[in-house]
């Protein structure tokens, strides 16, 4: 986190954002603090396969929707939080081409840096499953596997996709499945 005094509200973000010296930076801000992100080689590689992977659903199905990676979004009624899901989708036919979405996108994808805990990955999916968006995954680079997640009953559910198994897009993404192993480097 980067320190500050007050809770930043996401104007006083977007102006701090816009400053020179911070253009080249990714940063988001998560309930009032701004927090920067880190992302390894690794993570990397896994936002690609899972942008490639969606992205080539959309085409093969003639799907009108975006995949993104570290787009922002944020909901008009809240004046803390900014965010940047490592890959997203949504379903659109237009395109944001300047600011942030105004939406939270249907699918979002944080992905494993070293120094993320469990605990705050889920947190931030929860945010935005408690905000529009309808199906989450966290890709555990380090274990290697998979959570999927969605709201049930007002509570997180999470099931957990290892190696071995496929995940599927369920009726947020109809007919889209990846093998988990797909997303993480060949193993050796």
């Amino acid at each position: 986190m980067i320190p500050h005094t007050k809770l930043m509200t996401v104007d006083e973000f977007e102006e701090f954002e816009a400053r020179p010296e911070n253009r080249d930076r990714l940063l988001e801000l998560i309930h009032g603090e701004i927090v920067e992100k880190m992302p390894t080689e690794l993570h990397g590689f896994a936002a690609v396969k899972m942008s490639r992977f969606l992205d080539e659903w959309t085409e093969d199905n003639d799907i009108d929707g975006f995949v993104g990676v570290e787009v922002r979004h944020r909901i008009p009624h809240d004046a803390y939080n900014s965010r940047l899901p490592d890959v997203s989708f949504r379903y659109a036919t237009e395109i944001v081409a300047k600011g942030a979405v105004a939406q939270m996108p249907d699918l979002a994808v944080k992905i494993q840096s070293p120094d993320d805990t469990l605990e705050s990955l889920r947190e931030r999916i929860e945010y935005y499953l408690r905000n529009g968006t309808r199906l989450g995954w966290i890709i555990l680079t380090i274990t290697p596997a998979v959570e999927v997640c969605t709201l049930e009953n007002d509570t997180l559910k999470i099931t957990l996709y290892s190696l071995d198994e496929t995940l599927n897009g369920g009726d947020v993404l109809p007919g889209f499945t990846l093998a988990v192993k797909k997303l993480f480097p060949k193993q050796k």
